[in-house]
């Protein structure tokens, strides 16, 4: 069943640590679905999903979007909220290098900028 393998997908990107998390902190835009987009941080960020502070309540299943600067939004399904964050996968797999670009742009302590690409 479509459904229940989805599911088992958003619990696998949330739960499967290996899954290399990044503790990050990262300006964005929030989208829940059905609702107006709101400033964020991205607390951790891996291939398959993300956290991030949420004030809002969102609940397990809700469609959202989040917004990096300089990027399109990124489709996501809300896996948990606890206390004004909130855990999310995301609906495909960033890829290696998107997530490589990311992390070298927002961390301080990533390769030089001069060897990626400007």
């Amino acid at each position: 069943m479509v459904h229940t393998q989805q599911q088992n997908y958003e619990t696998a990107a949330q739960e499967d640590r290996s899954a290399h998390r990044v503790r990050i902190s990262i300006p964005a835009t929030l989208r829940a679905s059905g609702s107006k987009a709101y400033q964020t941080a991205v607390r951790d960020l891996s291939l398959s999903g993300f956290s991030a502070t949420s004030m809002t309540r969102l609940h397990p299943g809700t469609y959202c979007w989040l917004t990096l600067p300089g990027m399109e939004s990124l489709p996501a399904k809300v896996v948990w909220w606890d206390n004004g964050l909130v855990g999310a996968a995301f609906e495909t797999l960033l890829s290696p290098l998107v997530l490589d670009n990311i992390l070298t742009r927002w961390r301080g302590d990533g390769p030089a900028q001069s060897e990626g690409e400007g």
